[in-house]
């Protein structure tokens, strides 16, 4: 991406193992609702607040390039994977800073990450640094409104641990999962 193009651009970070459909409701309504130029979608190298996965990141990064492929708006980076390590929210926002000067970066996040927001590293400077947007969920009450930018998002109740347990039980995910995605899957026996 050129560096001067796009001048608000949203981070949608994440383990997205797999990624699915909440994942592009979520980036789609945020484009639209926020006019965004573009949205970031960031998978995590090692999350801080997840225990490890036994999909490697690689893995997971390829899933989010499929899924960006589906819209002109998304793009995939691979920032916190080759970073390397645990992946903090401010370490990215940072890089970010550095690399789009003039760039006005929105954080989105569900509103059960908004909840734990206190726990992440650094999130007073965080909140300096960048918008954060939180997409409510109704099985996740917002605790704190302070600082976010409320978002109404079509509520979309699936999570990537629900899809891994239908593929372990081997059920279909069909229409959670985008297609490419489900290729991939099975083409490289994921989740098994």
């Amino acid at each position: 991406m050129d560096k001067s193009e796009n001048k608000k651009i949203g981070i949608l970070g994440g383990t997205f193992n797999p990624p699915h459909i909440g994942h592009l409701v979520l980036a789609k309504e945020s484009y639209e609702k926020l006019g965004l130029d573009k949205i970031f979608l960031i998978p995590t190298n090692i999350p801080p607040h997840k225990e490890s996965q036994n999909v490697k990141a690689r893995d997971r990064l390829n899933m989010v390039k499929l899924i960006a492929k589906l819209d002109p708006h998304f793009e995939a980076l691979d920032i916190e994977i080759k970073r390397g390590g645990i992946s903090y929210t401010i370490d990215t926002v940072k890089e970010l800073k550095k690399k789009f000067k003039d760039v006005e970066f929105f954080l989105i996040v569900g509103s059960d990450l908004a909840n734990d927001f206190e726990s992440w590293k650094y999130f007073d400077k965080l909140r300096k640094f960048i918008k954060i947007v939180v997409a409510k969920r109704k099985s996740y009450p917002l605790k704190n409104k302070d600082n976010f930018i409320i978002l109404n998002v079509t509520q979309i109740d699936i999570s990537s641990s629900y899809i891994r347990n239908l593929i372990k039980k081997n059920f279909s995910i069909k229409f959670l999962v985008p297609d490419p995605v489900i290729d991939y899957i099975e083409k490289h026996n994921l989740y098994k």
